[in-house]
């Protein structure tokens, strides 16, 4: 009967551990991390340092490039890229340059945006598909509906948007404010 060598099954810790890089932001040691939706590379200083990257960075593949486009950040050609997320336009100097646009356009309900006065309120679809209402000046503005909003004024809080809601085959508005949420007819 033959003995086993356990010298074979002892390794580096490096080797267990897997390397994978130093973080661009601090050089500390980037490591695996995990979240609600899923694992990713993260700087192993969190929280001093909140550096965080997809695990698997060949998740987006580059499907054309756009002839005659240029990206507004760096001047290097768009092409339309396939990603975790669908169908998107992102620069072909990656990852050099971040810079993205969606596909198809964001309806505009031309409402301005209660929160911050400054962007509009843009129809969008989340990743499941379902309908909801933002701010065009997201991330710097997280105002959002999961209602279509209606240019009117609450009676009561004087908020500057209301939303639709139907019962019975009657139409009201609503005041989307959590502290308030007056019902009334048009």
């Amino acid at each position: 009967m033959s003995k086993i060598d356990h010298s074979l099954f002892s390794a580096h810790e490096k080797a267990l551990d897997g390397d994978f890089g130093f973080c661009p932001e601090c050089d500390a040691k980037l490591q695996v991390r995990r979240s609600k939706t899923g694992a990713f590379l993260g700087c192993s200083q969190y929280p001093k340092c909140d550096f965080a990257k997809p695990l698997h960075d060949n998740q987006t593949q580059q499907l054309k490039i756009i002839e005659d486009s240029h990206c507004p950040d760096c001047g290097n050609q768009l092409a339309i890229k396939k990603g975790r997320f669908g169908l998107f336009i992102g620069c072909s100097n990656y990852p050099q340059c971040h810079h993205i646009e969606a596909v198809k356009q964001q309806d505009d309900t031309l409402i301005p945006c209660p929160s911050c006065q400054q962007g509009k309120l843009l129809k969008r679809a989340n990743k499941f598909g379902k309908t909801f209402y933002a701010c065009s000046r997201f991330p710097q503005c997280k105002y959002a509906l999961n209602s279509p909003p209606v240019a009117a004024t609450c009676p009561k809080c004087n908020w500057a948007v209301a939303i639709e809601k139907r019962a019975q085959g009657k139409m009201s508005l609503q005041c989307p404010q959590k502290s308030c949420l007056t019902k009334w007819t048009p």
